[in-house]
């Protein structure tokens, strides 16, 4: 069974930055595209950065300059470093993994993220 395991969540101050990460170590990492998305409830669950498996990167324009995302292929991990977060971007978290347009596609658990005001 394919598990994304997502870890870093939490409760930070605005302003503040957290680092999300999460592991797939029963794929073929390195072949997948890898995401991040958030979701409010009440609200559709929104990309917030994509990293394809030749390392191309795509945000957010709400997050751009802020966001990070990257992956590392030998520990089969995506990160996600968030800066100057803002109380409008509490939520959940999700990563997932992607392969041949989505014909292959995972879905972390999800990882709650607090910014108090």
């Amino acid at each position: 069974q394919v598990q994304l395991v997502e870890s870093g969540g939490g409760l930070v101050q605005a302003g503040g930055s957290l680092r999300l990460s999460c592991a797939a170590p029963r794929i073929t990492f390195s072949v997948y595209a890898m995401g991040w998305y958030r979701q409010v409830p009440g609200k559709q669950r929104e990309l917030v950065a994509q990293i394809a498996h030749n390392s191309v990167t795509n945000y957010a324009d709400s997050v751009k300059g802020r966001f990070t995302i990257s992956r590392d292929n030998t520990k089969s991990t995506v990160y996600l470093q968030m800066n100057s977060l803002t109380a409008e971007e509490t939520a959940v978290y999700y990563c997932n993994a992607s392969w041949g347009s989505g014909r292959l596609a995972y879905w972390g658990q999800g990882t709650q993220v607090t910014v108090s005001s």
